[in-house]
């Protein structure tokens, strides 16, 4: 999982009221050149999406926003094959590691940082990273030297470069590739579109 995410260099966060068709989401994304697809709990019927686009081949398919442990024993069940939380949250880790699943664990500060990398957060999700800036993922890594960092929030072509430049393993691309009303609408060339464009910019 880590070493897709950090040849790729990046992951999207799909958040939409509503979401068509994932299985072809999926699909434009990769073509696009972003294979890791974060589905998210703040979609109604994500369980389904994640089992309809779980067979999509080339794609790293997760789910995020999983607040308890129920919601990560759904999401491995649909099809997930990595869990994100938006904080430290001990209940989801422990159901991560139970059901042999990596998890990117939400943290901000240098105390959650450090509880995360101890609940076996493949990386910690720095979120919101816009509220820092990419300074702040190279002040983290003096006390941590080598802990992969994913900065999270107000990421996109236009900063994710510096977000790298400051040692982040990878960044999540959110609206500025997968506009809600985009997603919403399956105007899956010009979601292509917008994830080539993203990747160009790394």
């Amino acid at each position: 999982m880590l070493a897709d995410l950090t040849a790729d260099r990046a992951l999207t966060v799909v958040r939409a009221p509503a979401l068509p068709d994932a299985a072809a989401l999926c699909r434009a994304l990769a073509e696009g050149g972003i294979r890791t697809v974060e589905l998210t709990f703040t979609t109604p019927g994500v369980l389904g999406h994640l089992e309809r686009a779980a067979t999509v081949e080339g794609t790293n398919l997760g789910v995020g926003t999983v607040r308890t442990a129920a919601q990560a024993r759904d999401a491995v069940n649909a099809g997930a094959r990595f869990l994100v939380t938006p904080d430290v949250n001990e209940e989801v880790a422990e159901a991560a590691r139970d059901l042999g699943t990596p998890i990117f664990l939400g943290a901000l500060t240098p105390t959650e940082v450090a509880r995360a990398a101890a609940l076996g957060s493949v990386a910690v999700k720095i979120f919101p990273a816009k509220a820092f800036g990419p300074g702040y993922l190279k002040d983290l890594h003096g006390p941590f030297p080598g802990l992969p960092l994913l900065p999270s929030g107000g990421v996109s072509e236009g900063n994710a470069r510096e977000f790298l430049g400051a040692g982040a393993v990878a960044v999540c691309a959110g609206t500025s590739v997968v506009p809600p009303d985009t997603v919403a609408a399956g105007d899956w060339a010009d979601i292509t579109t917008r994830a080539a464009r993203f990747v160009a910019a790394l």
